[in-house]
């Protein structure tokens, strides 16, 4: 079904960019066929063959001193790679275009808004928005200054302000700016044009959105109205406005109405696009998620089946069908089950799809065969989402403007290309398995799950959507799935409650843990599975959005008789479920297979390897760093991963303001050292805590390498920023070595390693709840040949975090069989239980470690 958000569109194909070629250097005699044929490319969505020319000019008009000529073609430039996805590449070209207009024009000129909405689009697509949002309004205020409040290009500027701050539901601020570029597009285009019925369909998107259904419906009525009109019964855009207006006859309950809509706009964008597409697909989900909130799971139920064959059914339709028809059995239970694990993987894939891909040729790395067949991929990717945007292109054209010859060779290349790209992705499966599974793994099916399970274990998984959530739960024998009354926003608040008191200190300050709040999660989330996982040793947990903030091991599985208790009775008598199961997180359902379906190499032949106190502020190095480092690190809030980064380069400086020194990382590091036996050349601290020394380390002879550190991970990764690990600033950075080992960095690593712990400020959760499990961190330790990772829901003291991981691995070294998730239970529960100080009960203390990954010792 459709989403409230991000409803708002552009007016025209270029409102958010300036024209692909500046005027200035189209009108330059010299330079003029060079352009020509920049644009031709361009228009015909051949990118990779504009580059190099677009290059070439940039570097001609280096020679000269027209800044203006130069910044045109900067901008120009920027464009170009933007439209590859390079936004990294195209950020700078922006900004010096930017320096050079303002030297060039003075500030006010009006030749340079439009590379101020380049810069500011590229912004909001990376959801830079506090970033974005000063460039559109100073565009808006020099187009109001130098052409008048009611030129149209003002009105472009009001609408594209107007639509970031709908992207942030700043409603209020975006309704008055989108009325006014109507207004100023009524009076220039007339009242039946084009742009006209773009703003009529972002103010319908947006009262609707806010629930005023009376005022929406008007707005969406004339905007479908003046489409019919302008394109014709069978347009994409007529099919756009026939699903808004369904959406909102399907939220006022008319379902009849909203049928009839929805099934009108599956037929065009089918006809027109082709049943694949992803405007098709969209529609086919829209419809089958109208009959699911009509309890018309018959008619629901075709649809689901066609999209899951596919490959394309969005989990938030799909799974409460497939549910119902187990429960009534109009689907074999085993079949609904099987389709909706099926589901649950492919949705999770497509959310980490795009950092994988940003990932990808990074991490071939190394391998002239591997590096080549991704950027093959690559290559045929971007055709492929050229072809798709010259459909989109020609089928939104009038009728007498339509080259339907071209049309045709064009739909023809992009099933070739989809067939080329299957046949790509399966040699990248055959010659290279382990990247394979990284970046595109096959679902599993239950019959694939069953055999990779022990007798004693469980895997338990969690899809969240909107509206509600599933548990699923797997044994080697049964299976079971239960709907939770949840929706992801009472889920994120429900993890925020129970998180409250984890950190360090807490309880001084009046926030101590709650049990109640953790007994009611058990209930909510384990309980209805209870009878598959009660007589389980182990629990694999999959969560999905802000469960992965969750420590799972502290949940309660019986009421607790005060919810703030005795800070040590209560909480060391609490029926925790960490006494019951041995607990470890799985970042995904498929890293089961790729963690536990092929053979391992014999481990690493030294005891440890550790980095730990780094140096954040280079100017510090060599100096003590004190005891007000120490009590920083206790309280660090967690921090803004976004924050670091600027495209593709670490903002250093920012780097240097927030983190705070681990100076108490380096006595945690020197004890687990000294209990293991490791050498003290082993244990790299301060300036040498860097990532040339990783880098350059032979860490596949370490079983363990240990990391005590700021982790830096993101609820959502923009750009191209990744999650990362802090080390050391270098005082000048380089490509080997600029202060953060990124998630594609250690994907190159070589391991052989039984653990990596990652003891550091809340590495498992990143700045929100909702992040990815490490988001990619995990994989990527995975793919570099990690069994297992420990790593920390808060900010961790020193002292516990030392005797959890001693005794996590003393026990393992002196009985392997027991598996790793069940030593570091068993240190956990030895720390709760230790009554010799009454902190050791506070559960901030004994159990801020998690393990992901493989559980068992093989």
């Amino acid at each position: 079904m459709p989403s409230c958000k991000r409803v708002a569109i552009a007016i025209g194909a270029v409102l958010l960019t300036s024209a692909l070629l500046h005027p200035a250097l189209a009108q330059k005699g010299d330079l003029a066929a060079e352009s020509g044929r920049i644009i031709a490319l361009s228009r015909a969505g051949k990118y990779r063959e504009a580059l190099p020319l677009a290059q070439a000019m940039v570097a001609r008009l280096e020679a000269t001193s027209n800044k203006r000529d130069l910044a045109a073609a900067l901008t120009n430039l920027g464009q170009t790679l933007a439209s590859l996805g390079r936004d990294a590449e195209a950020e700078p070209a922006y900004k010096r275009a930017m320096a050079l207009y303002e030297t060039a024009l003075g500030l006010d000129s009006v030749e340079i808004a439009p590379a101020l909405n380049n810069l500011a689009a590229l912004y909001q697509r990376q959801q830079r928005y506090a970033e974005a949002e000063p460039l559109f309004v100073r565009a808006l205020a020099i187009r109001e200054k130098g052409l008048g409040a009611t030129h149209p290009d003002v009105g472009q500027s009001l609408n594209n302000l107007a639509t970031l701050y709908e992207r942030q539901d700043r409603h209020a601020d975006a309704e008055p700016l989108f009325k006014r570029a109507l207004a100023i597009y009524r009076k220039a285009a007339g009242n039946d044009s084009a742009p006209v019925a773009t703003l009529l369909n972002n103010l319908g998107q947006l009262t609707k959105s806010d629930g005023r259904f009376d005022q929406a419906e008007p707005l969406i009525r004339q905007s479908l109205a003046i489409r019919d009109k302008l394109l014709g019964a069978d347009h994409p855009d007529v099919a756009r406005s026939l699903n808004n207006l369904a959406d909102l006859k399907q939220r006022q309950q008319r379902y009849d109405e909203a049928e009839t809509l929805f099934a009108r706009a599956l037929v065009i964008r089918e006809r027109a696009l082709g049943p694949n597409h992803p405007d098709a697909v969209t529609a086919l989900n829209n419809l089958a998620g109208l009959y699911q909130s009509a309890g018309r799971i018959p008619d629901a139920l075709p649809l689901v089946a066609r999209a899951v064959d596919r490959g394309q059914a969005q989990p938030k339709v799909a799974l409460p069908v497939l549910f119902a028809a187990g429960r009534a059995g109009a689907l074999p239970a085993e079949k609904a089950f099987d389709d909706a694990i099926d589901v649950i993987q492919r949705g999770a894939q497509s959310q980490a799809a795009a950092a994988v891909d940003k990932l990808a040729v990074r991490l071939a790395a190394g391998n002239d065969r591997l590096a080549e067949l991704v950027r093959k991929d690559q290559d045929l990717a971007a055709e492929s989402e050229t072809l798709d945007r010259n459909a989109i292109a020609a089928v939104s054209r009038p009728a007498g403007q339509r080259d339907l010859a071209a049309e045709k060779r064009d739909k023809a290349r992009l099933a070739t290309v989809a067939a080329e790209r299957a046949g790509l992705r399966a040699m990248l499966a055959r010659e290279f398995p382990d990247f394979a599974a990284l970046s595109n793994p096959l679902p599993l099916r239950l019959a694939d799950i069953r055999p990779l399970l022990a007798e004693d274990e469980a895997l338990v998984a969690f899809a969240i959507m909107e509206q509600g959530a599933f548990v699923l739960a797997v044994t080697r024998d049964r299976f079971d799935w239960r709907q939770i009354p949840r929706g992801a926003d009472a889920l994120a608040r429900d993890v925020m409650r129970f998180r409250r008191g984890l950190a360090p200190g807490a309880a001084a300050e009046g926030a101590a843990f709650d049990l109640a709040v953790a007994a009611e999660l058990y209930t909510a989330l384990l309980a209805p599975v209870e009878a598959l996982t009660a007589d389980k040793r182990s629990l694999l947990i999959v969560p999905a959005g802000a469960l992965t903030a969750l420590p799972f091991h502290l949940l309660v599985t019986e009421p607790s008789a005060a919810a703030i208790p005795d800070p040590v009775t209560g909480y060391r008598d609490a029926a925790w479920l960490l006494r019951r199961h041995a607990v470890a997180v799985l970042p995904s359902l498929g890293s089961l297979k790729a963690l536990r379906g092929t053979p391992r190499a014999d481990r690493g032949s030294r005891p440890m390897i550790g980095f730990g106190d780094p140096v954040f502020d280079p100017s510090l190095a060599g100096t003590s760093r004190g005891s007000a480092g120490k009590q920083a690190a206790r309280n660090i809030a967690t921090l803004a991963y976004t924050d670091f980064w600027r495209g593709a380069g670490v903002d250093r400086a920012q780097l240097a303001r927030a983190l705070p020194q681990l100076p108490d990382t380096a006595d945690e590091l020197r004890a687990v050292a000294g209990d293991l036996g490791v050498a003290s050349t082993d244990v790299h601290l301060g300036s040498n805590a860097s990532e040339t020394t990783v880098k350059r380390a032979a860490l596949s002879d370490y079983r363990i390498v240990y990391f005590a550190t700021h982790g830096l991970v993101a609820g959502d990764v923009k750009g191209v920023a990744e999650p990362s690990l802090a080390l050391s600033l270098p005082a000048v950075p380089s490509t080997l070595d600029d202060g953060l080992l990124t998630a594609s960095e250690v994907a190159q690593l070589k391991l052989n390693a039984e653990f990596v712990v990652l003891s550091a400020c809340n590495t498992i959760a990143g700045d929100r709840p909702g992040a990815e499990a490490l988001s990619g961190l995990a994989r990527a330790f995975f793919y570099a040949g990690a069994r297992a990772l420990l790593v920390t829901h808060w900010a961790v003291d020193s002292a516990a975090a030392t005797r959890l991981m001693s005794d996590t691995f003393r026990r393992l070294k002196d009985r392997p069989a027991m598996g790793r998730s069940e030593a570091l239970r068993q240190a956990m529960l030895a720390l709760l239980d230790d009554r010799s100080s009454p902190a050791n009960a506070d559960p901030s203390v004994w159990a801020p470690f998690v393990l992901l990954g493989e559980t068992e010792v093989h």
